[in-house]
């Protein structure tokens, strides 16, 4: 399992502050945070997803402490003044010591990762306690990364930018080997580069590249097709998420067009991602342009998503989605153009959002290249 970067206990400190001011303004008594990456956001320690309860008990006023199994507190790291820890053994009652820590509040805010099994046996110890999602004290805080989260996301993009740009060279084969095969060599090259942990590689040739997220196959890649490449991973408890076309032999002139207008069009929504733009106009902006182009029917998802210690998180890029962007706001820009049973393709970008203008973490070569 990949947990956040080693940081200064005072780093953790600050954010579980800032989250009590958060609950303070909202009238939260107690955070309850179980598995996901609230956890390692505030302490450090991403939890096995395990049948053994692991809980950060957040009070408003008092000590913040982290409930453990006993057998996983060694991969605990220890941070003096942010929070205590509580391993409980395998004949003790977790849950029971939970409800201790948490008092008798009137107010909880659970993580949205928490098991179900979990709040269901807890329950009954706070009978008069009313629920509320975790994400609407903490979201606001993760969603706006700071310099050294941002150096993070840049570390894992350039590593993934260096496994596009062994794509583009021709060094990964592709004519002749099936999609399983070009997957796994992707997923060991973002090893080599320096990920922890490859969260998908998806590999995509020809027809198939028209399902969105296809499960690489044992098709085999043949001379004459767009292959589309969509990989990232997780590197010292941050994501890389890029993606890459390329066609084996010079492209039709059908698939060419559609991708001189797919990359307008991912150019645009990078440039319109401006501090104050609502984050539906830079979805606007990519749709407007493939639209007008003729290919509005087949650019069937979001432009994009947030991104930092989960594949996916806020901000969605998305129609409806009014929030304007902020300085540390990270997110993919990824429009496609998908045609059922002909041919897909995707161009990806990472960008933070900064007071400067827009900042895409990635270089790689955004042109559809020819290869053989």
């Amino acid at each position: 399992m990949s947990s956040s970067p080693a940081a200064d206990p005072s780093m953790y400190a600050s954010r579980l502050e800032r989250v009590r001011e958060a609950m303070t303004a909202q009238g939260i008594d107690v955070t309850l945070v179980s598995v996901g990456h609230d956890l390692p956001y505030l302490t450090g320690y991403l939890a096995m997803p395990l049948e053994r309860v692991t809980m950060l008990v957040l009070p408003r006023d008092g000590e913040a402490t982290l409930v453990v199994p006993q057998l996983e507190a060694p991969r605990v790291v220890e941070q003096p003044g942010a929070f205590a820890i509580r391993p409980w053994s395998e004949t003790s009652d977790p849950i029971a010591l939970i409800a201790e820590l948490a008092g008798s509040p009137a107010t909880a805010a659970i993580g949205d990762q928490m098991w179900a099994r979990f709040l269901v046996e807890l329950l009954p110890s706070l009978p008069n306690t009313k629920f509320s999602r975790a994400v609407d004290v903490i979201g606001p805080l993760r969603i706006v990364k700071d310099a050294a989260e941002i150096a993070a996301l840049q570390a894992a993009a350039d590593a993934a930018d260096r496994v596009a740009a062994q794509l583009h060279a021709g060094e990964i084969a592709l004519a002749g080997r099936t999609e399983a095969a070009v997957s796994a060599d992707i997923s060991a090259r973002l090893i080599a580069e320096g990920h922890d942990v490859v969260n998908f590689a998806i590999v995509a040739s020809a027809a198939n590249a028209a399902s969105p997220h296809h499960h690489a196959s044992d098709k085999v890649i043949a001379d004459g097709e767009i292959v589309l490449c969509d990989f990232g991973g997780t590197m010292n408890g941050y994501c890389s998420d890029i993606t890459r076309c390329v066609h084996l032999g010079e492209p039709p002139a059908d698939i060419a067009e559609a991708y001189a207008v797919l990359h307008e069009a991912q150019a645009a929504a990078v440039a319109a991602g401006t501090v104050g733009t609502p984050a539906e106009e830079v979805d606007r902006t990519a749709r407007r342009i493939i639209r007008d182009a003729g290919f509005g029917d087949y650019f069937i998802h979001r432009t994009g998503h947030g991104i930092g210690m989960e594949e996916h998180e806020d901000p969605y890029i998305v129609e409806g989605n009014g929030a304007p962007l902020a300085a540390g706001h990270a997110y993919s820009v990824e429009p496609g153009i998908y045609v059922p049973g002909r041919w897909g393709m995707r161009l990806e970008d990472i960008v933070v959002a900064t007071d400067s203008g827009p900042q895409p973490l990635n270089r790689a070569n955004h042109d559809l290249v020819v290869l053989g």
